[in-house]
């Protein structure tokens, strides 16, 4: 994404984005990465709030010029919202990615505590933790880390892969982080990134995969979480 304005100059004294204002920019970023469009109703899905929360939080951010708003609603990140929003999904990705690799947390929980951390995190610490996952590209749960990555890997979901075709898993949407229980069933049956399944059959009521000598039904909403390529055709 191009960010559409030369960085924003505030005056002095005005109040910078909240802690909830910041998490908009966030959700704004994914879709906007992903070349999704950003609508209101888009966000209200994705943070579960009315209309009329939107519609105050949209106004506020483009008040403090995080955010335009063109005339048929899309929605676009500054440049200063864009390098805000960046450096805030870079520190999110890499905590994650410190809290699996060298603190053994739980997958499911990872994100949660990410989002504890990541406030208060000081650019020093931030610094030396980033260096404990030099090598990493992508977060636990395969997206892409800003700097590190461009691109999200996977081009369908799941839901959407052809029956009788293999496909490997690349990435869980951003959305499933926010679900642990989602999360939870997910690891439990290894639909993590780097598995492997085939699609035995899918309907409106749900895909069952084949995961190794094991099989899985989900819900057509969960599948679509899930997003890989396809290794092998379809018969």
């Amino acid at each position: 994404m191009n960010p559409q304005h030369p960085r924003a100059r505030r005056k002095p004294g005005d109040a910078g984005p909240t802690e909830k204002m910041r998490e908009y920019l966030e959700v704004i970023y994914y879709l906007s990465a992903r070349q999704e469009p950003v609508i209101a109703a888009r966000l209200a899905e994705w943070m579960h709030v009315s209309a009329p929360t939107v519609t105050n939080i949209v106004a506020r951010l483009v008040a403090l010029e995080l955010i335009d708003r063109d005339p048929r609603g899309e929605i676009r990140l500054t440049a200063e919202g864009y390098t805000l929003a960046e450096t805030m999904v870079r520190r999110h990705r890499i905590l994650e990615r410190f809290l699996v690799d060298v603190m053994g947390l739980p997958w499911e929980h990872i994100h949660e505590e990410a989002v504890r951390l990541e406030h208060a995190l000081s650019p020093a610490l931030e610094e030396r933790i980033a260096a404990l996952v030099a090598t990493a590209t992508t977060c636990p749960h395969g997206n892409p880390i800003p700097g590190r990555s461009t691109g999200y890997p996977g081009v369908l979901r799941l839901s959407e892969a052809p029956v009788g075709s293999t496909v490997a898993v690349r990435r869980i949407a951003e959305e499933a982080e926010e679900d642990t229980e989602v999360l939870r069933h997910f690891q439990s049956h290894a639909l993590v990134p780097g598995a492997t399944v085939q699609i035995l059959q899918a309907s409106s009521v749900g895909i069952t995969l084949q995961r190794e000598q094991s099989s899985i039904t989900l819900s057509p909403q969960a599948a679509a979480y899930l997003w890989g390529d396809v290794i092998t055709p379809a018969p």
